[in-house]
């Protein structure tokens, strides 16, 4: 049978492409695909204590089983957040839910924090993650974010949906902008509304810390002497990394 494999991040450059198609016998598991390219990428076996996998777009461990055409993404630590061809206009999100939203231009925080108030709302908190010009003393020139965007978007939504149950919240806006970004612009954005402050900051804090262990989206450092993709947050304890169990 054959599924198509992603890489992102530095997997992406230590295999060379962002895309492959590997035949595998039937009932072949993800620990499979993983066999298949430790003898193909050197560096992956070193890698494997802190990557996640997906199926489908959904987490998986090493066992789950997988069938023909299915899509396995192999996953190094994310560092957060539409196609080429959807490209928008600024601050139009692009493959917009209900709560989340991926853009490639630049992020109205204006609109959406506007948007998003109410009459009921004693609160809205806005967190905005923005480029600095350096990192550990090295001049940042540029940021270049990439996504597994529908992965990512279905992650989003998630986040989202628990915040709202968790904090008693009234409504959240999360955007993640892709592409090349320049000193100073917003890389990701986070709104919440709420009757009172508390709830909206608590729902702030969190939604921006796990979004960072947990969102595929990766970030590529490009400095005066170099570019590197930046070390992600490891992820937390409940996805399953490629040399563990289900």
């Amino acid at each position: 049978m054959r599924v198509r494999v992603l890489f992102f991040g530095i997997l992406k450059d230590l295999a060379g492409k962002s895309s492959d198609l590997l035949e595998l016998p039937e009932g072949a598991s993800v620990r499979d695909v993983l066999a298949a390219y430790e003898s193909r990428i050197p560096r992956l076996e070193e890698s494997l204590p802190s990557l996640a996998m997906a199926v489908n777009q959904q987490y998986a461990g090493p066992d789950t089983k997988l069938n023909p055409d299915d899509e396995v993404a192999l996953l190094p630590p994310v560092s957060g957040g539409a196609p080429e061809s959807d490209e928008t206009h600024a601050g139009q999100p692009a493959g917009r839910r209900r709560y989340a939203s991926i853009v490639r231009g630049v992020i109205d925080a204006q609109r959406v924090v506007a948007g998003l108030k109410r009459g009921e709302d004693g609160a809205v908190l806005v967190f905005e993650g923005i480029v600095r010009n350096q990192t550990r003393g090295r001049k940042t020139l540029y940021l270049d974010y990439e996504a597994y965007e529908e992965m990512a978007l279905d992650q989003m939504e998630s986040l989202a949906s628990h915040a709202l149950q968790q904090f008693q919240v009234r409504d959240v806006a999360i955007v993640h902008r892709l592409g090349r970004l320049e000193i100073g612009e917003t890389s990701v954005l986070i709104a919440v509304a709420s009757a009172h402050r508390a709830a909206a900051f608590d729902a702030c804090r969190w939604l921006i810390d796990t979004l960072k262990r947990t969102v595929p989206i990766w970030k590529k450092e490009h400095f005066e002497d170099g570019a590197v993709w930046a070390d992600g947050e490891p992820f937390p304890a409940e996805i399953p990394r490629a040399n563990s169990g289900t």
